[in-house]
């Protein structure tokens, strides 16, 4: 099906019966504050959803949170705003009286015949530039996590393994992270390798950038594709205005200058993923300019990998704060969640990109 750019347009233009819309919880929670969701669909169907919350972002309550939403058949919330349905929030990780951030989880079970083990990243520390990367693992699908450990025995430096999106398994077999340390004055973004999604990890050297032209500090938190086997691809958020690019011919090894691309950044989360007919999937906030406003909240749509995103699908529209978005591919569709507001985490999911498109067109 050819698409045209008038196809994408709001989520409010698209059919209701074509997409589920809804928070991980409700305005009744038991912290004030919630931040940076990261999601991952089980084997079975269920989707697990986890996030930091407490006090505040910094405090010393902040711990890593999850809930749960249960495999169902077929689109459950026919209407906008419905609930989807997940379990109450509950903690999964806190292993030290001092904030936690960043989760990330990711399914290391990936063979249909090897039992299915989930996966957890976060950072742990008072101060960014001196976090500590833990690492946990769930046999039970999520409900406990166990044997936390830090990633890298020892390092404090603020940045190993994954500091925002998820890892990828490279078709070469090794797990890839995007990873990144912030200074006062620099911020530079890396990837991190391991064998098994777990231990063994190997930093690569920072990305390089044009620093005659890039404005700011610097470029963080990569997320990942794979475009064919060696060849692997990062979008990175900057303090320079625009998304950047940088991309590796050695299985993620090496990688080239990071150059911009035509997507506004404002200094906050992306999130990419690739959907089963090789679509790339971008959720941003395509906002010009550092620190700008984080709205609207968006999902961009590429088909020459990442060359160019000329459809696009606003999620949110109105004044507030919609960022640090999670996608997955979920089926032919996808699955989002962001933060709203830092009150709650809102949760979409498109079952069929391929039936909103017909819908849209009449075919």
């Amino acid at each position: 099906m050819v698409i045209s750019p008038e196809t994408f347009q709001s989520l409010a233009s698209l059919p209701p019966d074509r997409f589920e819309r809804g928070f991980v919880f409700g305005e009744e929670r038991p912290f004030a504050q919630c931040h940076a969701a990261t999601l991952v669909l089980r084997r079975d169907g269920a989707m697990l959803v986890a996030f930091f919350a407490g006090s505040y972002e910094g405090h010393d309550d902040v711990a890593i949170w999850i809930a749960e939403r249960p495999a169902v058949e077929g689109i459950s919330a026919r209407v906008a705003g419905a609930p989807a349905r997940f379990g109450a929030p509950r903690i999964a990780a806190k292993v030290a009286p001092v904030a936690h951030w960043n989760p990330v989880l990711y399914s290391l079970g990936v063979e249909a015949d090897a039992p299915e083990e989930i996966a957890l990243q976060w950072k742990v520390g008072r101060s960014i530039r001196r976090w500590t990367t833990w690492r946990a693992r769930s046999r039970d699908g999520g409900n406990t996590f166990v044997d936390p450990a830090p990633l890298v025995a020892g390092d404090r430096s603020g940045g190993r393994g994954a500091v925002r999106s998820k890892p990828i398994r490279l078709a070469s077999g090794d797990w890839l992270a995007g990873a990144s340390r912030e200074t006062r004055w620099r911020w530079d973004a890396f990837f991190d390798r391991s064998p098994d999604g777990i231990g063994g990890w190997v930093a690569s050297a920072p990305i390089e950038r044009d620093r005659a032209h890039f404005r700011g500090k610097g470029l963080i938190q990569p997320t990942l594709w794979e475009s064919a086997p060696g060849r692997v691809h990062a979008l990175l958020r900057t303090t320079d205005g625009r998304i950047h690019r940088s991309d590796s011919e050695d299985d993620g090894r090496t990688w080239s200058t990071a150059r911009a691309i035509d997507v506004p950044n404002n200094n906050s989360a992306l999130d990419v993923a690739r959907l089963a007919d090789g679509t790339l999937a971008l959720a941003c906030n395509p906002v010009p300019g550092n620190w700008a406003p984080r709205t609207p909240l968006s999902l961009l749509f590429s088909r020459d990998e990442g060359a160019s995103w000329p459809w696009r699908i606003d999620v949110e529209t109105g004044p507030g704060e919609f960022s640090y978005p999670a996608l997955i591919a979920s089926g032919d569709g996808l699955a989002l969640c962001y933060t709203w507001n830092r009150r709650r985490i809102a949760y979409l999911r498109i079952p069929s990109l391929a039936g909103v498109l017909a819908a849209r067109s009449g075919d």
